[in-house]
């Protein structure tokens, strides 16, 4: 996937004057941090410094994750949302992704650190006029009050940084604000999925539905010590790849999302788990089906979904 060129352009012109050096290392620091203390309710960025360089560093993968969620979820939903708040924003990533996606009249970022607001203000100055007119609220999510609703509300990356309770506290404020969709995108990780099986559960007892990626609304089938998540393949710059420390020209993206609708919507007959297993003479796909997790085979007698089997990736419909 390759970031819009004028996401790629803000980013460059927010780290042109900070040296590289200090850049790199603050983005190991702060990936150090989100490793090692998400969870706890910690602050975990506070410097404008630091927000610069985790927009370098961060942006690009979690704009293709967010994307990524935004397009197995979407089609789903039987009217287009008109309104977005980006909860959590931090420098605005879902905002951008969702503006790509959607023909937007507004939306509302909330953010508590003010390092974060002003690179997010900042990076939208040069951007669509939607995104120039973005408005952007100081707000904690774990403490204050959700000032406004929208069609579609989104929380990426966000709940993972907070405690237990913190968290369902939250996931209660922002499904109350949101009016058509409320989608949740997490890092790709056990405990991840943990936590976003956890909302799952609580969702469902609330009157929500699934719209994405599950394919029906009864328990999880997957065992316990067993998770499934998805990867987005993003084009990194000579940039990114310095503060990375990566020689590959991308990044591979692994991250778990789920999209709670209002109203009872159509979802998928069957979501591929798996990347697929290609052996002489078959193909092997492990699915998500509205009758549990089972593994199907298509052969070179199957023709076209036999060729359509070896292409897939995990996350897909099929």
């Amino acid at each position: 996937m390759e970031i819009p060129q004028g996401l790629r352009r803000a980013i460059e012109n927010q780290i042109r004057d900070i040296e590289h050096v200090r850049m790199k290392d603050d983005a190991q620091a702060i990936s150090s941090r989100y490793r090692t203390q998400s969870g706890k309710g910690k602050r975990l960025l506070t410097k404008e410094t630091e927000a610069a360089a985790y927009a370098a560093a961060r942006m690009p993968a979690t704009f293709g994750a967010v994307s990524d969620a935004l397009k197995y979820s979407l089609p789903y939903l039987e009217n287009c949302p008109q309104t977005l708040l980006d909860a959590g924003a931090g420098t605005g990533t879902a905002a951008w992704a969702a503006d790509a996606e959607l023909k937007l009249k507004k939306i509302i970022c909330l953010e508590r650190e003010d390092a974060m607001i002003k690179i997010g203000k900042n990076m939208m100055k040069c951007s669509s006029e939607l995104l120039c007119n973005a408005e952007w609220i100081k707000n904690d999510l774990t403490v204050d009050e959700i000032p406004e609703q929208a069609d579609l509300v989104i929380a990426s990356y966000v709940l993972n940084e907070m405690t237990s309770e913190e968290r369902m506290e939250t996931v209660k404020k922002l499904w109350d604000a949101a009016k058509m969709m409320f989608l949740i995108i997490e890092p790709g990780t056990p405990v991840g999925f943990s936590n976003l099986a956890e909302i799952r559960q609580v969702m469902l007892k609330w009157g929500a539905h699934i719209a994405a990626p599950c394919p029906h609304e009864s328990d999880c089938p997957k065992e316990k010590n067993d998770w499934c998540g998805f990867a987005c393949r993003v084009s990194r710059s000579r940039l990114h790849r310095q503060l990375k420390g990566g020689e590959v020209p991308y990044e591979d993206e692994k991250f778990i999302y789920m999209a709670f609708t209002r109203e009872k919507c159509h979802s998928a007959e069957a979501r591929v788990l798996r990347h697929p297993q290609i052996h002489k003479g078959y193909v092997g796909l492990e699915i998500c089906t509205k009758d549990g997790i089972k593994n199907i085979k298509f052969s070179k007698k199957d023709g076209e979904r036999y060729k359509k089997a070896r292409k897939v990736k995990a996350g897909d419909e099929i």
